[in-house]
């Protein structure tokens, strides 16, 4: 759903085959294949769910059928340190690092980020630029009413404050508490689309932002609820429809 965001920094930032890319967060790697495909060498960290590095291996790496594997590309699970430690002194440094989980809709949702961009800060070249993203104004993301659920069920005591509006300098408050310079921002539009109101319970709950609903209630009561959350955006036609705005912000490392 991220592909327009992905696509709009690409072209901004001109990746190419000179490009070093360190992704952190990387997830299931998308924006990692997306950046190989331009000629990009992509190294991606993750620790938080080891089902999706798998599924980016599988994207990056040699598959079962003998495919080359894409110049270059590294996957470790693990932190920037880890990264670094497994790259060795002698490798280049990264031109660009890129944060693309978005941040700014969940109360906390940026803490982690912080330590995670001074780790990676070190690895990049003076004057790479830092990419990280955000949800945008609530009216203007409608999932956002959905991860409410998330947040509700998750913690019912202290539900009414565990989702907040995205604030404008999020990102920039971010990108300072880390030692970067903020260096432009944009907004691009990121609509969630599924073919029906199942296909997008799925969808989301494959995000991982459902995980502690599903774990402090039950699968069950969560596919019901989300799938109430998601009835004002299903069309006539049964499919679902969730305009959004995501913000993204470039930082440079001093």
């Amino acid at each position: 759903m991220l592909v327009p965001l992905y696509e709009t920094v690409y072209e901004r930032l001109e990746v190419g085959p000179g490009t070093r890319l360190l992704g952190l967060g990387c997830g299931s790697g998308l924006a990692l294949v997306m950046a190989a495909s331009r000629g990009a060498t992509v190294t991606g960290v993750d620790h938080s769910s080891p089902e999706r590095l798998t599924l980016a291996r599988e994207r990056l790496l040699p598959d079962a059928w003998g495919a080359r594997a894409r110049a270059g590309a590294r996957l470790v699970e693990g932190s920037p340190a880890d990264a670094g430690a497994a790259s060795g002194a002698e490798t280049p440094a990264y031109t660009l690092v890129t944060a693309f989980e978005p941040i700014g809709c969940l109360a906390g949702d940026s803490e982690g980020l912080g330590g995670l961009l001074r780790a990676a800060t070190p690895l990049a070249e003076r004057g790479a630029p830092v990419v990280l993203a955000g949800w945008g104004p609530p009216e203007r993301c409608t999932t956002s009413s959905v991860l409410r659920v998330a947040t509700r069920l998750a913690d019912p005591l202290r539900s009414a404050g565990s989702w907040r509006p995205a604030l404008r300098d999020d990102l920039e408050e971010v990108a300072e508490r880390a030692g970067l310079r903020p260096d432009g921002s944009g907004r691009v539009a990121c609509p969630f689309g599924y073919a029906d109101t199942d296909s997008a319970v799925r969808g989301l709950l494959s995000t991982g932002l459902f995980d502690a609903a599903v774990a402090a209630t039950d699968q069950a009561q969560v596919d019901k609820e989300l799938s109430e959350a998601l009835h004002p955006y299903a069309r006539r036609d049964g499919t679902v429809w969730m305009p959004n705005v995501f913000r993204y912000l470039i930082a440079r490392v001093p």
